[in-house]
């Protein structure tokens, strides 16, 4: 006889609810290999916070500290909030642009580690709840802002320990090389976290997908030093931190510059470089392989039947199909290589830095391209959501 109160009921009591709770977790949906690195990702972000906020005798300035980067942060994202809907209305995109890590640094150099993550939960759960996270699964959610609250305890700790055995002060010079290590340990455990993830759940995921794209790096380096300059501007005159917020306007508006400049350069059903952007890009490439390996090579594809594609299966299967081929392309060519869409079915790609194997190199690339495409046919149609 079970004691179970809600076997009894068919799973209708307390404890059945809860199963079904825990069984509709949007985590049991990601790859089995990667449920134990997420929860000790998490686990660790937890033990780490409680230890630091256990072990500090809390002070009046820092509980202060803390609640003023709060407001900060907050007040931050609200201002930045008409600034993300419309990025997200034309790009399409649903994730909030995040530059919230010049709180959680700037509570790396003021505040104690555990405070310095407490901080950064906090801060990173309200840019959840208010600019369009909550779109997005609560576990990546909670992950993001395990890796965030490890990193600040992690470059607060260093910070901190420096700080106190060196008798170095803010005001002094030596004060720059301790926060760019800082900096430097904050950046590389964040990105070693998440591209931890994204290998695991994506193993034949790109370079630039696992580690980021230059850009994105560039603006965390950015916002991480604003937060090392407040961070200096609020021990002088705690009001001068409200100076920081103008900039980081300006820099979200500047991140919404660059993604419509990106959105305009690409075909919207493939991902791939439209007409315009390949024929400006490939100039480019062009004069750059004229003084060093020689003229590049080019190929141009063009899908055979896609039309009875379209006639038979209907449009939205054509568009399955030329987002696969997309892929295809992108996976048998370089990263530096140019792969765009012409229009309709035809595709085009240039191969650079060929030298004098560009012929032997061209067909090689062809032929497997078009060994790929050809099993397609053998697949079953993709589905028309008829």
């Amino acid at each position: 006889m079970s004691a179970d109160p809600g076997a009894r009921h068919g799973g209708r009591g307390p404890s059945g609810r809860v199963r079904r709770w825990v069984a509709g977790w949007d985590l049991w949906e990601v790859p089995r290999r990667l449920v134990g690195p997420v929860f000790t990702v998490e686990l660790t972000a937890l033990v780490l916070t409680f230890y630091g906020l256990l072990t500090t005798t809390p002070e009046y300035d820092h509980l202060r500290t803390a609640v003023l980067i709060c407001v900060l942060g907050v007040v931050h994202t609200e201002i930045a909030r008409d600034v993300e809907r419309m990025r997200r209305r034309i790009t399409g995109e649903e994730l909030h642009v995040d530059l919230g890590s010049v709180w959680f640094f700037m509570a790396a150099v003021l505040l104690p580690p555990g405070y310095a993550a407490a901080v950064a939960v906090l801060v990173h759960s309200h840019i959840w709840c208010r600019a369009g996270y909550r779109r997005a699964p609560l576990y990546r959610q909670v992950f993001n802002s395990s890796t965030m609250m490890i990193s600040a305890f992690a470059a607060s700790s260093l910070m901190s320990y420096v700080f106190a055995q060196q008798a170095v002060e803010l005001a002094d010079p030596r004060a720059l090389l301790v926060l760019g290590f800082g900096m430097l340990v904050f950046l590389t455990i964040n990105s070693a976290l998440v591209a931890g993830a994204i290998a695991v759940s994506t193993p034949q995921a790109r370079l630039s997908q696992i580690v980021g794209e230059w850009s994105e790096n560039l603006l965390e380096i950015a916002t991480l030093s604003l937060g090392a300059l407040v961070a200096v501007a609020y021990l002088a005159n705690p009001w001068l931190a409200l100076f920081c917020l103008p900039p980081l306007l300006v820099l979200h508006r500047a991140v919404l510059v660059r993604q419509l400049e990106e959105a305009a350069s690409l075909d919207g059903k493939t991902g791939l470089l439209n007409a315009a952007a390949w024929h400006v890009q490939a100039e480019r490439v062009m004069n750059r392989s004229k003084r060093r390996d020689g003229p590049p090579g080019v190929l141009v594809l063009d899908l055979d039947h896609f039309k009875a594609v379209n006639d038979t299966h209907g449009h939205l299967a054509g568009d399955h199909v030329l987002s696969a081929i997309a892929d295809v392309l992108r996976d048998e060519v370089r990263e530096r290589d140019l792969v765009g869409r012409f229009g309709g079915e035809e595709f085009v790609v240039m191969l650079s830095g060929l030298g004098g194997r560009g012929p032997t190199e061209l067909e090689a690339v062809a032929e497997r391209i078009r060994g790929r495409v050809a099993t397609f046919g053998s697949r079953s149609p993709p589905p028309t959501g008829r």
